[in-house]
């Protein structure tokens, strides 16, 4: 979370205070509120608000019509819900190696593609934009959907494109670590009429045929879902933190160009595929050694500035995402993907070397993570800290 205060306060009493805080009112009606500036920021048709990031990429993916039987590309480096979520529509993810940016290689995933695969999922993991150009390449001859994972990537854009907006549908994510947070929450968006229909319909199953207003003009049958929805409670946080997401932005960036601009010259500063439009929450130093990697975190670290070496960070490397490892993708075994017979010859031939240009990337890329509120001393603190190692 970078910024909250009275205005999400008030946002909230009023909300609660009218005590018509159901999605479906005749009284602020905060999260349709919420979905049509989020509309307009981003330039889709259609956006749902909803639980979770987790909650948009398997909305997405039931709105694409994936399910068992298919293939869904996502990157090595992600958090473990992108390939969760394949897994929930009774699919299987297939793992495939990133680039120097740390984002899905489009020469790999042309090289993991079958009859099997349906959807590809970027990930702009750390609000560094994928090779869009690229993935489409590779994707739009072969009629295979693009589900945009910009889960960390609110407010970044792609040659001037919001990320998130390229593809056949883009997933957002709230949560308390993102630059807009709610707590919890997530946004699913897309021009594509039908798998706008299929999102609304799953991701309010049990609700959406009887409050409101939800099914006119909706064309596609009803079918069993889930139930994503959230209250007015959250949209009316929403509404408040995306007024501050520019000023949030250009903080983020400021900083991070003087970094760019005063490191540049002692370290190399890693590619990106679009340095202006990434999000500016982080500034990725790239080294020759793992060991070169670890002496700077060890010496930051000693002036009290963290730095994140992030084959260290848990649930984002593949080769600790246990369930999908281990292959377990259900409780039932009846619904396990990994078991199901629709799946059987799919590529899941999961080991832990398999993805080696993945690992020792980020065994060599340090992050520095930047905070928009830093003061110049703040600033001054960092830079002293790294260059003097």
């Amino acid at each position: 979370m970078y910024r909250i205060g009275q205005e999400e306060i008030d946002a909230l009493a009023r909300t609660l205070m009218s005590r018509d805080f159901f999605k479906i009112n005749g009284s602020g009606q905060e999260v349709y509120r919420f979905e049509e500036e989020w509309k307009k920021e981003v330039g889709k048709s259609y956006a749902l608000l909803m639980t979770s990031g987790f909650a948009a990429l398997v909305t997405g993916l039931v709105g694409m019509g994936i399910g068992p039987g298919d293939e869904v590309i996502v990157p090595a480096y992600t958090y473990i819900a992108t390939a969760l979520a394949v897994l929930q529509t009774g699919a299987i993810p297939v793992i495939a190696d990133t680039d120097e940016t740390l984002t899905l290689s489009a020469e790999d995933c042309a090289r993991k593609i079958t009859a099997r695969t349906k959807a590809v999922i970027p990930v702009h993991i750390q609000g560094f934009p994928s090779d869009l150009d690229g993935l489409g390449k590779v994707c739009a001859p072969r009629g295979i959907r693009i589900l945009e994972d910009a889960c960390q990537a609110a407010g970044g854009s792609y040659r001037g494109i919001p990320l998130g907006s390229v593809g056949d549908a883009g997933a957002y994510s709230f949560n308390y670590f993102k630059m807009l947070t709610a707590g919890e929450g997530g946004m699913l968006t897309t021009d594509d009429r039908t798998i706008y229909e299929r999102a609304l319909i799953y991701h309010d199953a049990s609700a959406v045929a009887f409050f409101g207003s939800q099914l006119d003009g909706i064309s596609e049958p009803l079918f069993g879902g889930t139930e994503f929805r959230v209250s007015d409670l959250t949209g009316a946080i929403l509404r408040e933190q995306l007024k501050r997401m520019p000023g949030i932005r250009s903080d983020l960036k400021r900083l991070q160009n003087r970094f760019r601009e005063r490191l540049g010259e002692k370290f190399t500063i890693a590619p990106s595929h679009d340095p202006e439009g990434d999000c500016g929450t982080t500034l990725a130093l790239r080294f020759e050694t793992e060991d070169e990697t670890r002496r700077l975190a060890a010496h930051t670290a000693s002036r009290g500035i963290g730095l994140t070496v992030p084959i260290d960070t848990g649930k984002h490397v593949y080769t600790n995402w246990t369930q999908v490892m281990e292959k377990r993708g259900a409780l039932h075994p009846l619904m396990d993907p990994y078991r199901m017979e629709a799946n059987r010859g799919a590529q899941s031939d999961y080991t832990p070397d398999m993805c080696k240009t993945t690992l020792d990337l980020l065994s060599r890329t340090a992050y520095l993570a930047i905070n928009p509120d830093w003061t110049e001393r703040d600033e001054e603190a960092v830079a002293d800290a790294l260059l003097s190692f």
